[in-house]
């Protein structure tokens, strides 16, 4: 056990912009071989974005979302793909951290421990003495490839009991991955699918999902953290939206770099700033980047504050977080949309950044746990005094 120095909020956010042209500069490799660079990992664990979500005992940061938001930004802007992978390690990182302290001193003991996973229940697991065997795949594991353990989801049947879904941790030699990541967006993120067949895992490492979202936890060491005592579903809405506010800020970026470089051809007009229309685009767009910025620190300020006061979170609150990131990921595609619709017929080269800012932002605009009109309807859905329709609230 150790603890170190705690960065602050703006040293990590330094390091994050710090290391724009490295990941710039792998980028379209990333798209090529679909996973991010092996020289961009290193670059990222030396920088500390792996430790952000672990405990202080390990030598991690225990960063509040705010952070996670404002490092994912500075990721964003240069590769979504890069800053994609390193949001998705910090939601497993911190549900591994409401394991068992046992569990913990095991799956921290590798330093810079990068772990991925998934919520979606798509395997099978039988009950076994001493824990439980789980045979199934599960898909869009996002950074599998660099990933030391999986966080995986499975349904448990056991006899004259009610089918339930558990969480459990498993290292990455003991999964298969397959190789299947073929994609039109975020290609560099390498989500590919694994697959367990007849694996053993003991039953410190297994616990009911309905518990974890319910928040009771196993561990005894986090459970007066305010980072680690919030809840999961709020919890990873907000680790995910720094992504997007980077993409969002990438594209605005990536036009007015070019916007006086360029005519609009067969008008009259030889550049482009000159236009009124792109007067209307420039504003409509970077008005809406400014409103992903608000709905994505709206979010974090109310997870950051639920952790600090230990408070219960209300229906109402927790169907409010899924709408932000569910805003976050709207207008942040909306503004993509006009700044490459605006960027002309040369913008579709590969070598021009804007077109694969568009092909990444449609990618998670299509997640299944992000998806605006989802929840929207979820928001509306509670809003209206029913009751939702999902168990991930």
């Amino acid at each position: 056990m150790t603890t170190i120095d705690l960065p602050t909020r703006e040293q990590l956010v330094r390091r994050a912009s710090e290391l724009s042209p490295l990941i710039k500069k792998h980028a379209a490799w990333a798209e090529e071989n679909r996973r991010i660079h092996d020289e961009s990992i290193e670059a990222l664990a030396d920088s500390g974005v792996f430790k952000l979500r672990v405990p202080k005992r390990y030598g991690g940061y225990e960063a509040d979302t705010r952070t996670l938001v404002d490092v994912a930004t500075e990721l964003g802007r240069a590769d979504a793909s890069t800053s994609w992978t390193a949001s998705v390690y910090w939601i497993p990182t911190w549900m591994a951290c409401t394991f068992p302290d046992e569990v913990q001193d095991e799956v921290f003991s590798t330093p810079d421990v990068r772990i991925c996973g998934t919520l979606s229940p798509s395997a099978m697991a039988a009950p076994v003495d001493g824990g439980i065997v789980v045979n199934g795949k599960w898909s869009f594991i996002s950074g599998a490839h660099h990933a030391h353990w999986q966080e995986i989801i499975a349904v448990l049947v056991a006899p004259d009991q009610q089918p339930v879904p558990v969480m459990a941790l498993v290292p990455m030699s003991e999964l298969q991955i397959v190789d299947d990541w073929y994609t039109s967006g975020l290609k560099g993120t390498g989500s590919v699918s694994t697959v367990a067949q007849d694996l053993f895992v003991p039953s410190a490492r297994v616990i009911p999902l309905p518990l974890v979202l319910q928040g009771q936890y196993a561990s005894q060491l986090n459970a007066n953290s305010p980072i680690y005592r919030n809840a999961l579903l709020p919890v990873a809405s907000a680790s995910s939206v720094g992504t997007v506010v980077g993409v969002a800020q990438a594209a605005k970026e990536a036009f007015f770099e070019r916007v006086g470089k360029r005519k609009i051809t067969y008008t009259a007009y030889e550049n482009q700033a000159e236009a009124p229309l792109t007067h209307l685009q420039a504003a409509e767009g970077t008005l809406k980047v400014d409103q992903v910025g608000f709905h994505a620190h709206r979010l974090t300020s109310l997870v950051d504050s639920k952790g600090e006061q230990g408070a219960e979170w209300k229906l109402e609150e927790r169907a409010q977080a899924r709408a932000d990131m569910g805003a976050v990921v709207r207008l942040a595609k909306e503004a993509v949309d006009i700044f490459a619709t605006a960027s002309g017929g040369s913008s579709i080269y590969s070598d021009v950044p804007i077109q694969r800012i568009a092909r990444d932002i449609q990618a998670v605009n299509l997640h299944a746990l992000m998806h605006p009109n989802t929840n929207n309807e979820l928001y509306g859905r509670v809003l209206c005094g029913l009751e939702p329709n999902t168990l991930y609230i």
